[in-house]
């Protein structure tokens, strides 16, 4: 079970990225990332979600020539905002939690 320090940590991975979506959680990262396994763990899970759906969000603006990708934008956009939360809780909670629909770029 990771201490209450890593898993504040976690959570503040999540949180920051709402008002700073890069800046924020990477800084927690690299600064946290050897020193706790866990927080390394949700710094990359994080890292992995947001270069996934800043991809999938580039397909939906092309898309929005034929129309569909308004839809997509807005399934996006509430989506990030969910999963974000539950990886949040989850993280608070100790769990290891990949967010659905991520590439592994970082390991």
């Amino acid at each position: 079970m990771p201490s209450n320090d890593e898993r504040i940590f976690a959570l503040l991975i999540y949180l920051l990225s709402f008002p700073f979506p890069i800046l924020g959680p990477l800084i927690i990262w690299l600064v946290k990332k050897d020193e706790s396994q866990f927080v390394h763990f949700h710094g990359k899970a994080y890292f992995n979600f947001f270069i996934s759906y800043a991809i999938y969000g580039i397909i939906s603006t092309i898309l929005i020539l034929l129309l569909i990708g308004f839809l997509f934008l807005w399934i996006l956009g509430i989506a990030a905002v969910i999963f974000t939360i539950i990886a949040a809780v989850k993280s608070y909670n100790g769990e290891e939690y990949r967010i659905p629909f991520s590439f592994r770029f970082f390991g």
